[in-house]
């Protein structure tokens, strides 16, 4: 049993999950990288391998025995996990509220909800039952948890539940020696952010259209990698990081 802390991101193939995973990499943690694209795992493995170690492994969170896969293949190869990184995530077409479809509001609930659900059982079952106990579980939540978009639904409801899940969750946990936090992001520059930049930009509660500012998401890769180094005994329960000049505080 190796005593190198290891952590999982699901979603390491691009955007915040990339740049968290070399945050940990760079931090000591050798990172289980998951997702579906098997070569953008490999391409983030690539840009880290400099300064720390990976495992690619290719997981879907929509498939509950995938992600079951994930967490025996990380036990299997390193016999414990330190943290848990639940980071995969998706949206809906912006489409008005009274259109969207059942299968594309499932669609959302499955990989935003559901995924985080499943992950956050298994590494429940490993960190209470490894030595050293315990462990880190870090959600990827989302300022639209506290201030939806226009046509953002199934989005926004998910965040809220992803909320719930990490202060109930972070409850149960407590007897285990299991924390868990999460992570607020707006506006990290990624390709699922790219439109905000390009063209009219995104529309606003107004009903107009704007470009908006974005960050560069190596800024929350550093936050999570924050969190996921403090002692057990210490927790970010909440923690919101976001483009300073984006249209979140105020009105308008």
């Amino acid at each position: 049993m190796t005593t190198t802390k290891i952590a999982i991101v699901t979603g390491a193939g691009t955007g915040v999950g990339r740049a968290a995973s070399l945050a940990l990499m760079k931090a000591g943690f050798t990172v289980v990288l998951a997702g579906r694209r098997i070569e953008m795992l490999q391409e983030t493995q690539k840009l880290g391998e400099a300064f720390g170690n990976s495992l690619p492994v290719s997981a879907d969170m929509a498939d509950p025995a995938s992600i079951a896969a994930l967490f025996a293949k990380t036990v299997e190869s390193f016999g414990r996990l330190d943290v848990l990184f639940n980071n995969a995530g998706m949206g809906a077409p912006p489409v008005p509220f009274e259109d969207l479809g059942l299968a594309q509001w499932q669609a959302v609930v499955n990989t935003n909800l559901t995924a985080p659900f499943l992950c956050t059982q298994h590494a429940f079952r490993i960190m209470k039952d490894q030595t050293p106990r315990g462990g880190r579980i870090i959600n990827n939540g989302s300022i639209s948890a506290h201030a939806p978009r226009p046509f953002s639904a199934a989005y926004t409801s998910t965040k809220h539940a992803i909320t719930g899940l990490t202060k109930a969750s972070n409850l149960d946990g407590r007897a285990y020696d299991i924390a868990v936090g999460q992570v607020d992001i707006g506006n990290a520059a990624t390709p699922m952010t790219d439109r905000m930049v390009n063209g009219p930009g995104v529309l606003q509660p107004d009903g107009t259209s704007k470009q908006e500012p974005r960050m560069d998401a190596t800024a929350v890769g550093d936050a999570v990698a924050y969190m996921a180094g403090l002692p057990l005994d210490a927790n970010v329960l909440f923690m919101t990081v976001m483009a300073t000049k984006m249209p979140f505080v105020g009105r308008g």
